[in-house]
């Protein structure tokens, strides 16, 4: 009654490999080599394929990259032209303010009375060269209203009558 497996005696028991052994033959080992050399140039194609969409993917990031760097840069150059406009339009303003100082000095009644004066010889009109003219106090302003006529076909009949009676 061995239970449990014991072994009575000095020597153990030779047991059997839980394995069996590859007993292929030499057809068996180059399909097995045919195999593993597809699986090998299959693993070298992917391979490959990671690596061109990794140097693909570098590309792209490098041309966006080079264009944002580009788009960047031409808005550098038109912030520096704005600037130069700035600068121009201030020196411009600053100009026009000067030139408005010197005509309204130049437009005072003393200044324009000697350059009267120094330039074209002009002096003060005395008493003997005055002339003083009498005028009628007639109005020579005319109304508009008394030249209006208004046409016969847009008057009333009444307005024809007192029109009639007062021609007469």
């Amino acid at each position: 009654m061995d239970i449990y497996n014991f072994e009575y005696g000095t020597t153990p028991r030779k047991e059997e490999p839980r394995y069996e052994k590859n007993k292929k033959s030499k057809k068996d080992y180059q399909r097995q080599l045919k195999i593993n050399e597809e699986q090998r140039k299959n693993a070298i194609k992917l391979e490959k394929k990671k690596h061109h969409k990794n140097v693909a993917y570098v590309i792209a990031i490098f041309f966006i990259l080079l264009t944002i760097s580009y788009r960047s840069s031409l808005i550098n150059e038109k912030f520096s032209d704005i600037q130069n406009y700035k600068q121009k339009l201030a020196s411009i303003e600053k100009t026009n303010g000067q030139l408005e100082v010197s005509i309204e000095s130049s437009l005072n009644l003393s200044n324009i009375e000697e350059a009267a004066k120094e330039r074209l010889g002009m002096k003060k009109i005395d008493n003997s060269q005055k002339v003083f003219v009498t005028l009628d106090k007639k109005d020579y302003v005319e109304s508009s209203e008394d030249y209006t006529e208004e046409s016969e076909e847009d008057l009333s009949w009444y307005q024809k009558f007192l029109n009639n009676i007062l021609k007469k």
